[in-house]
């Protein structure tokens, strides 16, 4: 019987294994980084977490009928082995972390912005409760959802990021009022917009589609209405937008 449920047990933690990995294809650099260490540690997790469990599931059956409890021993071999074992486990954890944390796709810090032309740069100015995009080197603005016809997609909402697939990508961030914060989690970015100052993130994007952001830091009464969307298309595409734009914007000014 007891030999039944424990089978049992770790049959089914067993299948947590099963959600481990992320095999679909990743839309930017940095989500595939973010994503990829959140596999490794969940190797490593799986396997702790399956192990304390059978410790705990053992003790309670072995045990359950005891009448008084036995005193412990001292096992130094078993000390060592755990506190190596432990000192290996967070060496791993602290390398791996290190190595997505420390990329420029997840923690950027350079001072220079769209160094080469194929790069694309995008300013991003919050407001209550709005976004203003832009693009600085193009002299172009960002889309309406209105007008997202490049896109042929349903759901986008808010001002709209064209870019283009396989290419590194520049976003400036910052607010006109309060802090808010510009998220885009199927691409894995994230940064704070504080007034009276520029925060960058950089990325590559790999994957075309449509992928929403919203502001994630309470701004007021209508924060939960600051969405937008990011728009991944082709190289081709996205020379399109830029032609379309700088001609409406000359028929504008004319």
């Amino acid at each position: 019987m007891k030999g039944t449920r424990l089978g049992t047990l770790l049959a089914t933690l067993g299948g947590l294994t099963l959600f481990v990995g992320t095999a679909a294809a990743q839309p930017s650099t940095t989500a595939e980084l973010i994503n990829q260490l959140n596999d490794r540690l969940l190797y490593i997790g799986v396997p702790i977490t399956l192990l304390v469990e059978v410790i705990l599931i053992y003790t309670v059956l072995n045990f359950k009928d005891a009448d008084e409890a036995k005193p412990t021993r001292e096992n130094r071999r078993l000390e060592i082995t755990w506190t190596v074992a432990t000192a290996i486990i967070l060496l791993f954890v602290g390398v791996a972390s290190y190595g997505v944390l420390a990329h420029e796709d997840v923690t950027y810090t350079g001072d220079e912005i769209a160094p080469n032309e194929s790069d694309v740069h995008v300013q991003a100015d919050a407001y209550q409760w709005n976004w203003e995009m832009n693009y600085p080197e193009e002299n172009v603005s960002a889309l309406t959802a209105g007008d997202v016809e490049l896109a042929q997609a349903d759901g986008v909402e808010g001002p709209v990021i064209v870019l283009p697939a396989d290419r590194d990508v520049y976003i400036s961030v910052t607010s006109q009022d309060v802090i808010h914060a510009l998220h885009v989690p199927d691409m894995g970015l994230k940064q704070d917009a504080v007034p009276g100052q520029t925060n960058t993130i950089k990325t590559h994007t790999l994957d075309t589609g449509v992928y929403q952001g919203y502001c994630a830091e309470y701004c007021g009464v209508a924060h939960s209405q600051m969405y937008f969307s990011v728009v991944v298309v082709p190289q081709d595409d996205y020379q399109s937008f830029l032609s379309n734009q700088n001609a409406t914007s000359a028929n504008a000014s004319a």
